[in-house]
């Protein structure tokens, strides 16, 4: 075989192997691109079957992060994955775990755990996200530089923005005595801010439903106040329709309770139950859980209210 063959050779397949790697690429980015698309999550979020969803997602979430991994590239898979993380965490392991009984309360500490845990593993994929679109971003942000690590953020930016704060918070408000992860508390607050500024119509009004939780959980010295909590509840059903059903139980398990306001407490509750899962087939899955939720609350209003404990003990007497 003559130089010139060989070389003819050598050079086709290179050809050949780069041409597959490319296609490959190609493929895979079409795979993404169909994953992450909008309408993909509505798969889940449109169910009405919070059992079906629950035990589907721990999959999902593990094939969408292997291909994130294959592709650190794509932007899209890592909203999708790090935002599911957050969103099973919430629905499918601490909302469960808030309504154990007392009795459970070693099982409820481990889920817990276990929520926080899977609420950081979505925030670091989500900022680490946010640092690959601009570098240095995760630098400024533990400096407390947050006005210049946010200034280049876009409208675009926003679902990468929400998800990661709602996952950072999440995470805190589950133990609010890990000081460590409460001195960071600010920067997604920081990043929460941004979203506010960017699109404060936001997935139907989650921006301020967020609010409506923080404004009405959070104590005094870190920002608590009622006003504002009440103020951003009226813009989140305005944004929804009220077809969303979360701002309700926001304000019901947060204002209403500290005011001990036995009164809206019920009122926001049966406000929950009143609306159809099926009004907006987007939230079915939510909504549907949200039911659940409020159900669970008012007959459990005693363990809230002083109120309602004093009815209960007089009915005992009686």
């Amino acid at each position: 075989m003559n130089k010139t063959l060989s070389y003819l050779i050598i050079i086709f397949l290179s050809f050949t192997v780069m041409n597959s790697c490319s296609l490959k690429k190609m493929a895979m980015n079409k795979v993404a691109d169909m994953l992450a698309s909008p309408g993909s999550g509505t798969v889940f979020t449109g169910d009405n079957d919070p059992e079906l969803v629950g035990d589907a997602l721990p999959f999902t979430i593990k094939m969408y992060e292997s291909l994130m991994v294959s592709m650190p590239w794509h932007l899209g898979l890592k909203l999708q994955t790090g935002s599911l993380y957050i969103m099973y965490a919430n629905a499918f392991i601490q909302a469960p775990a808030d309504m154990l009984a007392q009795e459970e309360i070693e099982k409820q500490a481990f889920l817990f755990n276990r929520a926080k845990n899977l609420y950081l593993r979505g925030r670091d994929i989500l900022l680490k996200a946010l640092d690959h679109k601009y570098p240095g971003f995760l630098n400024r942000l533990d400096k407390k530089e947050f006005d210049r690590a946010l200034a280049p953020m876009k409208k675009v930016d926003v679902p990468l923005l929400y998800w990661a704060a709602a996952g950072w918070l999440g995470a805190y408000a589950i133990n609010p005595f890990d000081m460590k992860l409460g001195m960071t508390v600010p920067g997604a607050a920081a990043l929460m801010n941004r979203v506010l500024q960017l699109d404060p119509g936001f997935d139907g009004g989650a921006v301020h439903d967020f609010y409506t939780l923080y404004y009405g959980a959070m104590p005094d010295y870190m920002g608590g106040d009622f006003t504002k909590a009440r103020d951003h509840f009226k813009k989140a059903i305005e944004a929804s329709g009220g077809k969303i059903t979360s701002p309700y139980l926001s304000l019901a398990t947060t204002v209403a309770v500290k005011e001990q306001n036995l009164e809206e407490y019920k009122t926001l509750l049966n406000k929950v139950l009143a609306v159809d899962p099926d009004a907006d087939p987007s939230n079915r899955l939510l909504n549907t859980i949200n039911r659940r939720k409020a159900e669970w609350l008012l007959k459990h209003a005693d363990d809230f209210f002083l109120e309602e404990t004093g009815e209960n003990d007089n009915k005992e007497k009686n």
